[in-house]
C-alpha cells in the first residue's frame, strides 16, 4: 500500500501549479469573536471546479503515461471529484467517463457535463457505482482514478495544507472535513512533516460518523445509511486513508446538523463567501466544542463552494 510523503506532496504542488489556483487565506473578526478562536480559512471554495478535489484529480491525471492517458480516465463520484476529474481530463485533452448516482446534486451533474465528462447514471448505492464503473472501464479501457484511495490524489490534496502553512506559520490546529479521507490524509501528512507540533483534527457530521468511530475504535467502520446535509461526506474511509489518519491525525470530532446549518449561515452572512455544507463542518465543530479551540490559532480548509442555491438548508 503506497503512502505518499512530503516530497510527493511538494512534487504534486509543482505539477498542479500551472493550472490550480493558489487559493487565499481569509480571516473574520466577527467569527473569531463568536468562537473565541483565531480562525484562518483556506478558501478551496475558490479552487477550479469549486473544490479542493481539483488538486488531486489534476495531479493524478498528469502523472499518467501518454499511452495510459490516451485511453481516458474514469471514476465514480456523486459530485466534486467527478467535476474535478472531468476538468482535469479536458485540460489534458483526454476523455473522462463519470459514473454518478441518479440522485447526485443537480449543480454537480451540470458541472461534469460542462467540463465535457461522459456521464453514466446508476442507482445510489456503492455496489451499483462500482458495478457500473467496472462495465465502463471494460468498455472504454479508461484508467480508474479513485476519488480518494489513490496516492497521487492524496498527495495532490495535501498541497492545500502546504500552501496554508506558508501563510500561517505554526498554527495550533489545522482542520478539514472528512468523508473518504483524501483531504484529511493529505493534510495530515503535510502538516506533521512541516509543523509537527500542530494538531490535525478531522470534522465529521454526527449523522455520518464512520470516520469518528473508526478513529476512536482503531477498527475501520464502514458508513451505513449516513444522514446529513453535508453530501460530500457520505463515503467511507479506505484502508489507505484510515491507515494515514490513524497514524498522523490527532483527533476526529463530530457536530450536529443544527450546527452545520448555523456554520453555513455564519460564513455566508459574515464572510460574504459561498461554501457548501460539507465545507461548513469544521466551523460547526468549533462551535460545538469551544473548549477545544478557545484562544487557539486554527486553520480551517473550506473544502468547496458548490452550494445548491435552490435548496433549503434551514
Amino acid at each position: 500500500m503506497t503512502i505518499p510523503g512530503i516530497e510527493d506532496i511538494r512534487s504534486a504542488a509543482g505539477i498542479i501549479a500551472p493550472e490550480a489556483h493558489r487559493t487565499p487565506v481569509l480571516t473574520s473578526r466577527s467569527l473569531d469573536r463568536i468562537t473565541g478562536a483565531h480562525l484562518f480559512f483556506k478558501c478551496e471554495n475558490f479552487q477550479r471546479a469549486g473544490a479542493f478535489k481539483f488538486r488531486g484529480a489534476y495531479h493524478a491525471v498528469n502523472r499518467l503515461e501518454t499511452e495510459e492517458a490516451r485511453r481516458g480516465v474514469a471514476t465514480h463520484s456523486s459530485g466534486n471529484h467527478a467535476a474535478a476529474l472531468a476538468l482535469a481530463a479536458s485540460l489534458r485533452g483526454i476523455p473522462a467517463y463519470i459514473v454518478m448516482p441518479e440522485n447526485a446534486p443537480a449543480i454537480k451533474k451540470a458541472a461534469v457535463k460542462e467540463y465535457g465528462g461522459h456521464i453514466t447514471f446508476c442507482a445510489p448505492t456503492l455496489a451499483a457505482r462500482e458495478e457500473t464503473l467496472a462495465q465502463v472501464v471494460q468498455q472504454t479501457g479508461a484508467v480508474f482514478i479513485h476519488p480518494y484511495d489513490h496516492p497521487h490524489v492524496i498527495a495532490g490534496q495535501g498541497t492545500a495544507a502546504l500552501e496554508a502553512l506558508e501563510e500561517v506559520t505554526a498554527p495550533d490546529i489545522v482542520m478539514t472535513p472528512v468523508g473518504g479521507g483524501g483531504l484529511l490524509s493529505g493534510t495530515s501528512l503535510a502538516v506533521k512533516a512541516l509543523s509537527p507540533a500542530t494538531q490535525v483534527i478531522g470534522a465529521e457530521p454526527a449523522g455520518a460518523d464512520d470516520a469518528y468511530r473508526s478513529f476512536h475504535s482503531g477498527v475501520l467502520v464502514p458508513s451505513v445509511h449516513p444522514q446529513t446535509i453535508a453530501d460530500g461526506l457520505l463515503t467511507s474511509l479506505s484502508e489507505r486513508t484510515f491507515s494515514i489518519i490513524r497514524d498522523h491525525t490527532d483527533d476526529i470530532l463530530t457536530t450536529t446538523e443544527e450546527n452545520i446549518r448555523r456554520a453555513l449561515r455564519l460564513v455566508l452572512q459574515r464572510m460574504k463567501i459561498v461554501i457548501e455544507p460539507s465545507a461548513a463542518v469544521p466551523l460547526a465543530v468549533v462551535l460545538e466544542h469551544p473548549q477545544v479551540f478557545e484562544g487557539k490559532r486554527v486553520v480551517i480548509i473550506l473544502s468547496g463552494g458548490n452550494l445548491e442555491v435552490d435548496r433549503s438548508y434551514t
